[in-house]
C-alpha cells in the first residue's frame, strides 16, 4: 500500500571528518566548514552539543546554512546519559543522538541491563538515541550485539559495519557472516558510512566505487534502509552520516612521521558516499 507521506533521508557530514581538510597543517575556520558542508549539498552536521559560549554562533550558522544537527555521546553509566540528555534538551535542536557506550568489558546480563536503562532514559527524554556498533564499546562484538537485540525489543542501532569487518579480518564475506549481519539490520535507525577491507578500518573505495568491498557495504546499507522504511511513520527521518575520519583513521604515506600525507582525497570520497546514500534511498523507496 502506498504511503501518504514517505519518510525522508538526511545526509549528515561528520564534524570530526572535517579535520585536516585544509592541508598543510592548517584547519578550516568554523564558518568555512559550515559553508563547505552546505555548498556540497549535505543536510546536516554530526558532531557535538556546542558549549554555552558557542551556542549563539552555532545556531546562527545552522540557521543561515539551513543545516540540521545530530550529536554523539559516550556514556559509561545511566548517570552519564542523564547528564547528557539534560544538556541536549536545554540546547533543543538535536535531530538524533548517536550513543557509543564506553564499557567494552561489560557483557551478558549486566550489559543488557545497562542498555535497557539507557534506552528508557532516551525514550523518556523524547530525543531519538541509537547505540552504535563500534569497536571498543559495549557493542564491539558482532555476536554479543545480536544477543542484545534479542533481549531488548526496543533497542535501535546506528549501523557502522566497518568495525566488525576490520575486527573480524573479513577479507571476504561468508554466508555465515552475512547471516549474522542481516540479524542486526532490522534494528537500523541510522548509518555511519565507512568501508573497511578487513585489514584497515577506512579505505578509499575509488572515484567510481571500484573497491570490491563496497558491494557488501552497499547491500547492507540498502537492507538497513529498507527495514527502517518498512516500519517508518509519517515525518520520520533516517540519518545517514558520512564519517571518514582524519589520520590515524585515514591511511597516510608517512606512518612514522607527522601522519598528514593521506593517500586518499577524503573530501571527494565523502561526496561520493553522500551521492551513494541518496541513490540507495531512491532505490529503496521506489518500491513503496
Amino acid at each position: 500500500m502506498e504511503k501518504l507521506c514517505p519518510p525522508s533521508l538526511e545526509v549528515h557530514m561528520s564534524w570530526w571528518g572535517m579535520t585536516g581538510l585544509a592541508g598543510n597543517g592548517q584547519e578550516l575556520s568554523l564558518e568555512q566548514r559550515f559553508e563547505l558542508i552546505a555548498e556540497a549539498g549535505f543536510d546536516g552536521i554530526n558532531g557535538f552539543i556546542p558549549s554555552p559560549e558557542d551556542e549563539g554562533k552555532w545556531n546562527q550558522l545552522l540557521d543561515y546554512y539551513g543545516l540540521k544537527l545530530s550529536v554523539n555521546t559516550y556514556p559509561r553509566t545511566p548517570e552519564d546519559m542523564v547528564e547528557f540528555l539534560q544538556r541536549a534538551k536545554q540546547y533543543g535542536r538535536i535531530q538524533h543522538i548517536n550513543v557509543q557506550v564506553m564499557t567494552p568489558f561489560v557483557i551478558g546480563e549486566k550489559a543488557v541491563e545497562l542498555l535497557r536503562e539507557l534506552d528508557k532514559l532516551s525514550a523518556a527524554a523524547g530525543i531519538p538515541a541509537y547505540v552504535e556498533t563500534h569497536r571498543g564499546t559495549i557493542t564491539q562484538d558482532l555476536l554479543r550485539t545480536i544477543s542484545y537485540i534479542e533481549s531488548l525489543e526496543t533497542l535501535r542501532l546506528t549501523i557502522d559495519l566497518s568495525h566488525y569487518v576490520v575486527a573480524g579480518e573479513m577479507h571476504t564475506i561468508s554466508e555465515e557472516t552475512e547471516s549474522h549481519i542481516q540479524k542486526l539490520l532490522p534494528r537500523t535507525s541510522a548509518i555511519h558510512s565507512r568501508v573497511s577491507n578487513g585489514e584497515q578500518i577506512q579505505v578509499d573505495v575509488g572515484a567510481r566505487g571500484e573497491h570490491a568491498m563496497l558491494q557488501h557495504f552497499e547491500r547492507w546499507w540498502h537492507s538497513g534502509m529498507r527495514h527502517w522504511c518498512d516500519s517508518a511513520s509519517q515525518g520520520d527521518i533516517f540519518p545517514f552520516v558520512v564519517e571518514l575520519g582524519p589520520p590515524p583513521y585515514a591511511i597516510t604515506t608517512d606512518e612514522n612521521g607527522d601522519r598528514r600525507r593521506e593517500i586518499s582525497d577524503r573530501w571527494e570520497q565523502s561526496l561520493f558516499f553522500m551521492r551513494m546514500a541518496r541513490r540507495i534511498w531512491t532505490e529503496v523507496n521506489s518500491n513503496y
